[in-house]
């Protein structure tokens, strides 16, 4: 993606989130590659309370990435006005691009973006593709939704509308995953969701918890959906039936190491 796509965010928010990135290129010395939300606004279901989750790739200059001692490859910062930065230095991202890690791989497929990309991020794109590992990702998603979905699926009780999705955007990742072996599941919900060939009930039942989000805050109680809940524990549990990457190519790490030299030494 290059053009900057910030629906929905309000003008004095991007100005301000603009303000924080350029302070923190010229405090820190950095150069930032690539700035996007990668929270609730981003994946398509916000409540009015939502914070700003800006995350960003950035790089140093080339004598840093020499040193003795390596220095943090982290930038982050405290949440003030509802604005939470974080940021990976490129050679951390690209280490776990190489492993199909599902949140670089999220960020690279953001539908909101504060910056225009820098041209390496197709770059990165297109190498999160040709290591895709559906089975590491289908895991991960796994472990994420059922880490909430422990808390309270087998409990007769409300449920925020917040922690239903924090089990539910998993569980159709997982199933984007096992219907279309290969590719990288979108980060927007309603894509999965168009993607993931699911009952019109299902979606409607989706569809109501969404608006619900939309009009409460963050902690609030909302109904439980029966059918959600079944959909969200079956699709936990196959996530060993998603197809993983037999090889290890020696050719991404290449691809890789040509990435971050020519980076670096720009």
């Amino acid at each position: 993606m290059s053009r900057i796509e910030t629906d929905g965010i309000p003008a004095n928010v991007q100005s301000e989130i603009e303000s924080r990135l350029a302070r923190i290129e010229a405090e820190d010395d950095v150069r930032i590659l690539m700035a996007i939300e990668s929270g609730s606004r981003a994946w398509g279901f916000p409540s009015p309370d939502s914070d700003y989750d800006v995350r960003f790739v950035f790089v140093r200059k080339r004598d840093w990435y020499l040193s003795l001692s390596p220095g943090r490859d982290v930038i982050e910062q405290p949440i003030v006005d509802e604005i939470d930065l974080n940021g990976w230095d490129i050679r951390k991202a690209l280490g776990l691009l190489l492993k199909s890690n599902a949140v670089i791989s999220e960020w690279i497929e953001s539908p909101i973006r504060y910056r225009k990309d820098h041209s390496v991020i197709a770059a990165l794109g297109s190498l999160a593709d040709g290591v895709l590992d559906g089975r590491t990702l289908a895991h991960h998603y796994a472990n994420l939704g059922r880490n909430n979905a422990n808390r309270w699926i087998a409990k007769d009780q409300d449920v925020p509308v917040k922690k239903y999705f924090y089990s539910l955007r998993p569980a159709l990742a997982i199933r984007f995953l096992r219907k279309n072996p290969g590719q990288r599941p979108p980060m927007d919900l309603q894509a999965l969701i168009d993607a993931s060939n699911i009952s019109r009930d299902l979606v409607a039942d989706i569809d109501e918890l969404v608006e619900a989000k939309k009009v409460t805050n963050e902690k609030s109680n909302g109904m439980r959906k029966p059918a959600i809940d079944l959909f969200i524990n079956d699709e936990l549990g196959r996530a060993s039936e998603v197809v993983g990457r037999s090889d290890n190519d020696d050719r991404f790490n290449a691809r890789a190491e040509k990435i971050f030299l020519e980076l670096v030494n720009s």
